[in-house]
């Protein structure tokens, strides 16, 4: 197992859960973030923590941060609230930030992951997704911001590996909730919880017949931890296959938090995916990965987290 990691986006949800994880498995850990969506609280633990050193900066402008054994990639706004707020610059870190980890792989000879996202995928024609598949996505469309900038640094890594011979590794990542995920997030495990957890309605977006798939945190950060060992480079899917609609998932809350809230309807925003579940059969066979965790225990391990956040 490498020495020491680099982790961009360390103050992010998935970024501090996976320093956790890399520190407990004996690395040292240099975090960095420039905390236009991260937050420190996710890393207020670490303040002693001998192996973990930060440094607050922007990766879209190039840095060197000494000898590295593995790049783990996962700097980007990743909500909608906060990447349509942040458009130009989500463009921006899929693509210079991107290039600037990659470049610091190269030049140390580090392996390197990159945290791409379901939303390649778009609004899907083909389901569940594999990772053959190419994806629907509207190119000029609001989300494109998000969906482009991913797409772009997965041709972007994958350029790098054919052409400079870094070890790269790209995982698309599927809905993922739990302790960390900011309550004003936007998504719908956050809005749902938030909102049961006040007593206010539930906001339904559409009829709430489109589905979605949730993975708990710590099944993600395994399978994550998985691939960078792996030999491979292609994209793998790390996902919870199990499918809910937008109402069952909604009755999932409400039974866990024990809300009596009742549900509002609201229009579906524009592209927003009308079906959302991952094909895992590659992680199963390359990593020996499946998750764990069910929705309902999901939740449960959650509501402290969430209930702190009211």
């Amino acid at each position: 197992m490498p020495k020491r990691a680099l982790v961009t986006g360390a103050a992010g949800f998935l970024g501090s859960h996976l320093t956790d994880r890399l520190i407990a498995e004996g690395l040292d850990v240099l975090g960095v973030d420039n905390f236009s969506t991260g937050n420190p609280g996710n890393l207020a633990h670490l303040a002693s923590e001998p192996r973990f050193t930060f440094e607050q900066r922007d990766i879209c402008e190039a840095f060197d941060p000494g000898a590295v054994d593995f790049v783990f990639n996962l700097a980007s706004p990743a909500s909608p609230p906060e990447y349509l707020r942040l458009a130009l610059e989500t463009l921006s870190v899929g693509s210079k930030g991107t290039e600037n980890a990659l470049a610091i792989a190269h030049r140390y000879g580090a392996s390197f992951l990159h945290a791409s996202t379901s939303e390649c995928y778009g609004d899907p024609l083909v389901h569940p997704q594999p990772e053959s598949y190419w994806g629907n996505v509207n190119p000029v469309g609001p989300r494109s911001v998000y969906d482009e900038a991913k797409r772009f640094a997965e041709s972007l890594t994958m350029a790098w590996h054919r052409y400079r011979g870094v070890n790269t590794h790209l995982v698309r990542i599927f809905n993922t909730y739990g302790p960390r995920l900011h309550p004003s997030d936007g998504r719908v495990i956050s809005n749902f919880v938030m909102q049961a957890l006040r007593g206010e309605p539930l906001t339904v977006y559409g009829d709430g017949s489109q589905t979605r798939s949730f993975c708990f945190v710590s099944d993600l950060i395994e399978g994550i931890f998985r691939l960078a060992l792996s030999k491979e480079h292609m994209p793998v899917n790390i996902g919870n296959p199990t499918e809910f609609t937008i109402l069952e998932c909604a009755e999932a809350v409400l039974e866990v938090t024990g809300s009596s809230s009742t549900l509002v309807y609201a229009p579906l925003p524009q592209d927003d995916p009308t079906r959302r579940q991952p094909d895992i059969e590659r992680a199963r066979t390359l990593l020996g990965w499946e998750p764990k965790i069910s929705l309902r225990e999901g939740l449960r391990l959650s509501l402290d987290f969430f209930r702190s956040g009211i």
